[in-house]
């Protein structure tokens, strides 16, 4: 009896039922318990893995943790050999690849490689879902290379610089496009946050000051001129940015109130976003647990030279302040934002 007959030469089935995202699942757990015991596996931190994949989309993490519960109960009743049977013909052909590509991402060391040991089953799982080597070699380089590009990524957000203790008077980016006078007090919790391509300055009393900053590619001129600034500016703000910089942090956000205008930096965009427990800054509640207070978010974008500019301020509500209304927060913030972009200098 070779070491994973239990696994791939097991005569029983279970007699429960799986999707074919399920059936994914059950390889990943399958995988899991193949060299291990049942009590080493961690549901929460499988769970976390599938919910990476595009099959999962529509699942919660939760969601997905109930599946891996499930699946290990099967485990414990009938056997490894029995849910891998079940996972094996309730896979859909289009599902194939990422029931493997479930196996292969368990595998994976620290060094994002299959190590030795592990190799002898990987091959019996490609065999047991009829994959060709070039299939199986494929979805290995290409889990791999997914896992590279998120460490990748993982890194730059970890290249943001926070500056709590400076001297300096003035801020100037690293591309030289633009100077502007510290508006924050290190007295205050004042702090500057800075990476490629934005800096933030902020404080303990609610201070938020970001300039993003994009070199304007030629390119994009005959785009501008073909719809107009106006469009241009809304479509960069409010399809692009918002989207990915606020909607993705904060789910519940909403742009409440839009404007152009056009005799402002020779024609600036604005947006006011309501931010509900969106704010940078947290009070703490009675239980010790931080809750991020409510905000509105007012955004400027503009041209200036070589570069698009997104300005942005927080207004957050502390110690249970209301806000004014809408038509008020977005002028005073939008006037905040203008005194501010008053003070860079651009070069």
């Amino acid at each position: 009896m070779t070491k994973y007959d239990k696994v791939f030469n097991s005569a029983n089935t279970s007699e429960e039922s799986l999707s074919p995202e399920e059936a994914v699942a059950a390889i990943a757990v399958v995988t899991a318990i193949a060299d291990s015991s049942i009590e080493d596996v961690d549901a929460e931190s499988l769970a976390g893995i599938l919910w990476e994949f595009e099959v999962f989309e529509e699942y919660s993490e939760d969601e997905i943790t109930e599946i891996v519960d499930r699946l290990i109960d099967i485990t414990e009743q009938e056997g490894i050999g029995p849910l891998f049977n079940v996972a094996k013909v309730s896979l859909s052909d289009e599902l194939v690849l990422d029931g493997f590509a479930a196996g292969v991402i368990v595998l994976l060391d620290d060094e994002l490689a299959i190590p030795k040991s592990k190799q002898a089953y990987l091959k019996k799982l490609q065999a047991a879902l009829e994959l060709e080597d070039e299939e199986a070699e494929e979805i290995i380089k290409e889990v791999i290379a997914a896992f590279k590009e998120a460490e990748e990524e993982a890194d730059d957000e970890d290249e943001t610089v926070v500056i709590e203790d400076f001297s300096e008077q003035t801020y100037e980016s690293p591309l030289k496009n633009f100077t502007v006078p510290i508006p924050v007090d290190p007295q205050q919790g004042g702090r500057i946050q800075s990476q490629e391509g934005v800096v933030g300055f902020s404080d303990d009393i609610g201070t938020l000051l970001r300039i993003d900053y994009y070199p304007f590619p030629l390119e994009q001129l005959e785009e501008l001129e073909s719809v107009g600034q106006q469009e241009y500016l809304q479509t960069i703000l409010v399809d692009k940015y918002v989207p990915q910089a606020i909607f993705a942090n904060v789910p519940d956000a909403s742009v409440e109130y839009s404007e152009y205008l056009e005799d402002t930096l020779r024609g600036a965009y604005y947006v006011l976003i309501d931010m509900p427990k969106g704010s940078t800054i947290s009070k703490q509640e009675n239980n010790g647990t931080a809750i991020r207070l409510d905000a509105y978010r007012g955004l400027l974008t503009f041209i200036r030279g070589e570069f698009l500019y997104i300005v942005s301020s927080q207004h957050s509500f502390i110690n249970g302040e209301t806000p004014d209304s809408l038509e008020e927060e977005a002028e005073d913030i939008k006037e905040s934002i203008l005194e501010f972009v008053e003070t860079i200098e651009f070069t």
